[in-house]
Protein backbone atom coordinates (compact mmCIF):
# COMPACT_ATOMS: atom_id res chain seq x y z
CA UNK A 1 0.00 0.00 0.00
CA UNK A 2 1.43 3.48 -0.94
CA UNK A 3 1.15 6.72 0.95
CA UNK A 4 -0.32 9.48 -0.86
CA UNK A 5 1.39 12.91 -1.20
CA UNK A 6 4.76 11.96 0.91
CA UNK A 7 6.36 14.96 -0.22
CA UNK A 8 4.14 16.79 1.72
CA UNK A 9 5.17 15.02 5.17
CA UNK A 10 7.83 16.12 7.56
CA UNK A 11 10.94 14.40 7.11
CA UNK A 12 12.31 12.77 10.39
CA UNK A 13 15.76 10.96 11.79
CA UNK A 14 16.90 8.34 14.25
CA UNK A 15 14.28 7.53 16.68
CA UNK A 16 11.46 9.55 15.32
CA UNK A 17 12.21 7.98 12.03
CA UNK A 18 10.95 4.77 13.72
CA UNK A 19 8.05 6.03 15.19
CA UNK A 20 6.71 7.58 12.07
CA UNK A 21 7.37 4.19 10.38
CA UNK A 22 5.61 2.30 12.73
CA UNK A 23 2.54 4.88 12.64
CA UNK A 24 3.01 4.82 9.01
CA UNK A 25 2.90 0.83 8.43
CA UNK A 26 -0.02 0.68 11.09
CA UNK A 27 -2.06 2.76 9.19
CA UNK A 28 -1.79 1.51 6.16
CA UNK A 29 -2.37 -2.15 7.49
CA UNK A 30 -5.73 -0.80 8.85
CA UNK A 31 -6.73 1.34 5.68
CA UNK A 32 -5.85 -1.76 3.40
CA UNK A 33 -7.91 -4.30 5.71
CA UNK A 34 -11.20 -1.64 6.34
CA UNK A 35 -11.37 -0.02 3.41
CA UNK A 36 -9.34 -1.70 0.67
CA UNK A 37 -7.44 -0.28 -2.02
CA UNK A 38 -3.66 0.11 -2.96
CA UNK A 39 -3.68 3.69 -1.71
CA UNK A 40 -5.09 5.18 1.59
CA UNK A 41 -8.15 6.65 1.84
CA UNK A 42 -8.75 10.36 2.71
CA UNK A 43 -9.67 9.93 6.42
CA UNK A 44 -6.18 7.34 6.91
CA UNK A 45 -4.54 9.76 4.60
CA UNK A 46 -5.41 12.62 6.80
CA UNK A 47 -4.52 10.71 10.01
CA UNK A 48 -1.20 10.04 8.48
CA UNK A 49 -0.79 13.56 8.19
CA UNK A 50 -2.12 14.61 11.59
CA UNK A 51 0.15 12.10 12.71
CA UNK A 52 3.09 13.41 11.47
CA UNK A 53 2.24 17.22 12.30
CA UNK A 54 1.88 15.67 15.65
CA UNK A 55 5.10 13.82 16.15
CA UNK A 56 7.27 16.65 14.67
CA UNK A 57 6.08 18.74 17.46
CA UNK A 58 5.81 16.38 20.57
CA UNK A 59 7.56 18.14 23.21
CA UNK A 60 9.85 15.31 24.01
CA UNK A 61 11.43 15.44 20.84
CA UNK A 62 13.96 12.38 20.22
CA UNK A 63 13.35 11.41 23.63
CA UNK A 64 9.77 10.67 23.21
CA UNK A 65 8.46 7.60 24.96
CA UNK A 66 5.45 5.74 23.84
CA UNK A 67 2.21 6.94 23.16
CA UNK A 68 0.36 4.79 25.60
CA UNK A 69 3.00 5.58 28.19
CA UNK A 70 3.28 9.08 27.41
CA UNK A 71 1.99 11.55 30.04
CA UNK A 72 1.00 14.57 27.34
CA UNK A 73 -1.76 13.84 25.33
CA UNK A 74 -1.40 15.39 21.62
CA UNK A 75 -4.20 14.20 19.42
CA UNK A 76 -7.90 15.81 19.55
CA UNK A 77 -10.37 13.64 20.41
CA UNK A 78 -11.38 12.84 17.17
CA UNK A 79 -7.78 11.36 15.32
CA UNK A 80 -7.27 10.19 19.02
CA UNK A 81 -10.69 7.81 18.86
CA UNK A 82 -9.16 6.94 15.17
CA UNK A 83 -5.96 6.19 15.69
CA UNK A 84 -7.02 4.08 19.18
CA UNK A 85 -8.61 1.80 16.55
CA UNK A 86 -6.00 1.54 14.30
CA UNK A 87 -3.30 0.76 17.20
CA UNK A 88 -6.16 -2.03 18.12
CA UNK A 89 -6.77 -3.30 14.67
CA UNK A 90 -3.44 -2.90 13.10
CA UNK A 91 -1.21 -3.56 16.72
CA UNK A 92 -0.99 -7.40 16.48
CA UNK A 93 -0.79 -7.49 12.72
CA UNK A 94 2.43 -5.58 12.80
CA UNK A 95 4.36 -8.73 14.22
CA UNK A 96 3.43 -10.69 10.68
CA UNK A 97 4.01 -7.69 8.67
CA UNK A 98 6.51 -5.51 10.09
CA UNK A 99 8.32 -7.79 12.71
CA UNK A 100 11.16 -5.75 12.97
CA UNK A 101 9.11 -2.21 13.90
CA UNK A 102 7.17 -4.12 16.26
CA UNK A 103 10.04 -5.44 17.77
CA UNK A 104 11.41 -2.37 18.35
CA UNK A 105 8.27 -0.32 19.46
CA UNK A 106 7.65 -3.56 22.12
CA UNK A 107 11.00 -2.67 23.35
CA UNK A 108 10.80 1.23 23.50
CA UNK A 109 7.33 0.80 25.30
CA UNK A 110 9.63 -0.98 28.42
CA UNK A 111 11.65 1.99 28.80
CA UNK A 112 10.87 4.61 31.45
CA UNK A 113 9.24 8.27 30.57
CA UNK A 114 11.14 11.27 31.46
CA UNK A 115 9.99 13.69 33.55
CA UNK A 116 9.49 17.02 32.07
CA UNK A 117 10.33 17.40 27.86
CA UNK A 118 13.34 19.26 27.90
CA UNK A 119 12.51 22.77 26.47
CA UNK A 120 13.11 23.16 22.64
CA UNK A 121 13.69 19.21 22.14
CA UNK A 122 10.67 18.94 19.32
CA UNK A 123 11.87 17.90 16.21
CA UNK A 124 9.81 21.11 14.48
CA UNK A 125 12.12 23.59 17.30
CA UNK A 126 15.42 21.87 16.20
CA UNK A 127 14.75 22.38 12.27
CA UNK A 128 13.52 26.11 12.97
CA UNK A 129 16.60 26.78 14.75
Amino acid sequence: MQVNNMTELIQFHGPLLNEFKTLSAMIAIYCRHQHGGDHLCGDCQSLLEYANMRLDRCPYGTTKPTCNKCPVHCYKPGPKAMMRDVMIFAGPRMLIHHPLLALKHLMKERQSVPALPPKGASNRHQRQS
